[in-house]
């Protein structure tokens, strides 16, 4: 997608300060973190939001959670836990149109977010 913002990133036209990556998934540091430790998991394909997913993106939806939570278990959250959000389209406020984890932690984190 050329206008995605995340896909620009994943082709290095927009820098990101990368944590990780591999054939399927990317992971990077939000550039406006609201809790310590918060970076996103996005796909390397370009699926617009969860409810766009395909039957035949299970095994990549499994590992970009699986991603998520070890790298979030790297962060230091394995013990006290944090959040994995997926915002969704409009009503979910999902800001840019690629799938994407965001992983929160690092401190307590109130209910309902906002």
């Amino acid at each position: 997608m050329n206008d995605c913002v995340f896909c620009k990133i994943l082709s290095g036209a927009i820098p990101a300060k990368k944590w990780y990556e591999d054939d399927d998934v990317f992971a990077f540091f939000d550039i406006a973190p609201q809790a310590p430790v918060h970076f996103l998991v996005v796909p390397k394909k370009h699926i617009t939001s969860l409810m766009e997913a395909e039957e035949g993106d299970t095994a990549l939806l499994g590992k970009l959670l699986h991603t998520a939570q070890r790298l979030a278990k790297e962060q230091g959250c394995g013990e006290r836990g944090g959040r994995f959000v997926i915002n969704c389209k409009s009503d979910g406020l999902q800001s840019v149109d690629h799938l994407h984890v965001h992983v929160l932690g690092g401190r307590k984190l109130g209910w309902p977010p906002g």
